[in-house]
């Protein structure tokens, strides 16, 4: 009996120091409305996902992804949010250090940071993968003519690894310039430093329409890689991965019943209902996850449905010019699908 009430104890304190430092106790909903902010990690240097415009306001898609969560739950945006760039290579250790609440800054989700890393991530806010960018003068038009090349890459993430993978799956020798801040290492590519580009299609896209010259440049039609990129929180608090969690999905699923920022106030007459217990007319939703049963109501009307955020922030009229593809929604051939809101 004593050797099984020592094998208890010795179980319990093993459980308790093999937890990841980083994980959360929860609270997180309470000590951001005490704080009366919410502090969110962002690229800052990626056009049209995250970036602060010339007059200092933030804008690209994580940014608005950040602001439905701030809006879910502060009802308002009114300085909600303080904004912390980060590096690829800071970005998880802010968030497991607490200085970020969440992490909207176009990473992706894998096994080892879902566990090892001790992150939870959420719904995908922009299905991705990873492809190569090239000067036109470079003379190329396939990834497959590559050998020998020199690639600019950021060290220590999915890009790297799946570089590596790429030249050595295909026989192909290759160098690296690796530089930690994306901007600079834009910087050192149009300098000519490498002869090659590699990231997520979207990051490139961003990164073209930011270039001294964006005709120069081209993104050779090679996709290497699985990126689904979405938010991410710590582990440990499951009523803040649901707020976050359905912060996203209730843009897409505001898309699909035909609900925008120009028309939420009419929806809330609809007799159908799903799109009254989805705005908060039929009460429910919002006590289910701690806020205001609005929650969505104020999503759609101060940020919009994601359609809207896409088109506005890296859409075809957008200088990235990205088409919807995988990101539009499950009945239009893409892969943005909601659960039922109910």
């Amino acid at each position: 009996m004593k050797r099984l009430a020592s094998s208890v104890v010795v179980a319990l304190l093993l459980t308790v120091f093999s937890a990841p430092a980083w994980s959360d106790n929860g609270d997180t909903l309470k000590a951001i409305k005490e704080r009366g902010y919410m502090m969110v990690g962002v690229n800052g240097d990626l056009f049209g996902f995250g970036k602060a415009d010339q007059k200092g306001v933030w804008q690209g898609l994580d940014v608005d992804t950040a602001r439905a969560v701030a809006v879910a739950v502060f009802g308002d945006l009114n300085d909600r949010i303080r904004w912390v760039p980060l590096t690829a290579k800071t970005r998880f250790t802010a968030l497991q250090s607490k200085e970020i609440d969440v992490l909207t800054r176009n990473a992706t989700q894998t096994l080892t940071r879902d566990t090892a890393l001790g992150l939870n991530f959420v719904q995908v806010n922009y299905y991705d993968g990873q492809g190569f960018m090239v000067p036109k003068a470079l003379g190329v038009s396939s990834a497959s003519e590559l050998a020998g090349a020199t690639v600019c890459v950021l060290p220590g993430t999915t890009t790297e690894q799946n570089a590596a993978d790429y030249f050595r799956s295909n026989d192909m020798e290759w160098n690296t310039v690796t530089i930690e801040s994306t901007a600079e290492l834009a910087q050192a590519f149009y300098a000519g430093r490498c002869d090659v580009m590699t990231s997520d299609a979207s990051q490139l896209a961003g990164l073209r329409a930011s270039a001294p010259n964006p005709g120069d440049y081209m993104i050779l039609p090679e996709i290497i890689s699985k990126e689904p990129l979405a938010p991410a929180v710590r582990h440990g608090d499951d009523q803040w991965m649901d707020i976050v969690n359905f912060s996203v999905l209730a843009m897409i699923n505001a898309e699909e019943l035909g609900i925008t920022s120009e028309n939420v106030d009419e929806m809330l007459s609809s007799k159908n209902p799903k799109i009254q217990r989805f705005l908060g007319v039929s009460p429910g939703n919002g006590e289910a996850l701690g806020l205001d049963e609005k929650f969505a109501y104020n999503i759609i009307k101060q940020v919009g449905n994601y359609g809207e955020v896409f088109e506005r922030n890296v859409g075809v009229n957008t200088p990235l010019g990205l088409e919807r593809g995988l990101n539009a929604l499950w009945t239009n051939g893409g892969l943005m699908y909601s659960p039922p809101f109910k």
